[in-house]
């Protein structure tokens, strides 16, 4: 059943989404990051597994079209002259493959919520279903969105720290501290629907991909110690991860969702032959470079430090902060420069730099190489 109402869409691109009801904290999120810089036009969706919720929560939207499921979305919109030119995906893990495969096949561009699939045989075939369409594909890894992530991300490849030796980077929280039973703690800590990682799925993947997107370093192998501490639960809530990257470089990684006084606190260090970075996701604002033999500095966002990067990706004067959403919504921003392109027959500007399906990929494979190698006693495993 389609249910709303007819309007004409301006100039922005049309988007759909799919996941994401009334009661879904990260549909609301990709919501905004989509209006924030007028690049984008919701018109219709598939909101929930249900029909009637799907129903509630377009008419609260105000959507012209509304689905009862994402196969009967895409196959319309497909066919519609005004159609929708993106979908969000924002679902529970295990939907990722099947939405993405109904669109990417028809055409449409998809900006897909992170881990790519919630196995890793589901995401090599979203490779394959990516890279044999025409559509565009963009994962939400949000904080790759952040100025001073780009700041540091520029730094690096501009040589300022030298040949990188050691990578530090942790993800602690403590929402899951005690088994809760609403809907965010329920699914993601269901196997079925989240995959076989747990934390490691939910924000070790996150914390992997920052470390790699900032340094430009490709893991090579790992080894990890996986724990679920809450008695009863069916995934990891902690995991300490050793990597070894190519070129020599060394890693840890430490994901937890059970660290009391932690609510949100991805953190980056990067050491080199020349000097460090240091950079906080709950202080995002602010970037701490040290020149070995020097004392510390701190770069700003949008001040007299900040390269180009950082600024083009900056809306407001420094001193102003910026932060989670202004970061998710430059993932957004990017992916509508992209499809801008995608339209007039170009290619997107080299600055934009968005994760990719191959992105997702990697990070499905870290996540079954954590489980693999805490399964044999955290031995080493090779990502290849």
């Amino acid at each position: 059943m389609v249910t709303g109402r007819s309007e004409e869409v301006s100039g922005r691109i049309r988007l759909g989404m799919v996941g994401g009801g009334n009661d879904a904290f990260i549909g609301g999120v990709h919501r905004i990051a989509a209006r924030l810089d007028d690049k984008f036009e919701l018109v219709a969706g598939a909101l929930s597994s249900t029909p009637e919720k799907s129903r509630e929560s377009g008419e609260a939207l105000g959507l012209a079209r509304v689905y009862d499921d994402f196969e009967q979305m895409a196959i319309r919109e497909a066919r519609l002259k005004s159609g929708i030119e993106a979908v969000s995906i924002v679902t529970p893990n295990h939907v990722h493959y099947a939405a993405a495969r109904e669109f990417l096949k028809r055409g449409i561009h998809v900006i897909c919520d992170k881990p790519l699939t919630s196995t890793l045989s589901d995401a090599k075939k979203l490779v394959k279903a990516a890279e044999s369409s025409d559509a565009l594909f963009i994962l939400t890894h949000n904080y790759t969105g952040y100025p001073m992530v780009r700041q540091a991300r520029e730094m690096v490849a501009n040589g300022e720290i030298g040949k990188i030796r050691v990578v530090q980077v942790e993800y602690p929280q403590d929402w899951l501290t005690e088994q809760q039973d609403f809907k965010q703690a329920e699914w993601r800590t269901d196997p079925e629907r989240s995959g076989a990682g747990g934390s490691t799925g939910d924000i070790g993947t996150h914390a992997y991909n920052l470390a790699c997107f900032v340094t430009g370093l490709t893991a090579e192998s790992l080894a990890a110690d996986l724990q679920a501490f809450v008695p009863g639960r069916k995934v990891d809530d902690n995991a300490h991860v050793l990597l070894r990257f190519e070129g020599g470089a060394r890693g840890m990684l430490w994901s937890s969702q059970v660290a009391p006084g932690n609510e949100n606190a991805l953190r980056l260090r990067v050491y080199g032959e020349k000097g460090g970075l240091e950079w906080s996701q709950e202080d995002p604002n602010y970037l701490w470079f040290t020149p070995y033999g020097q004392p510390k500095r701190l770069i700003t966002r949008n001040g007299s430090g900040a390269g180009d990067a950082a600024n083009r990706l900056s809306r407001v004067p420094p001193g102003h902060p910026e932060g989670y959403l202004e970061g998710f919504a430059n993932i957004y921003s990017e992916a509508a420069d992209a499809i801008q392109a995608f339209r007039n027959g170009a290619s997107p500007d080299a600055s934009v730099v968005f994760p990719t399906v191959q992105d997702g990929l990697s990070g499905v494979k870290f996540v079954a190489a954590c489980v693999q190698s805490s399964a044999r006693n955290a031995a080493w495993v090779k990502l290849d």
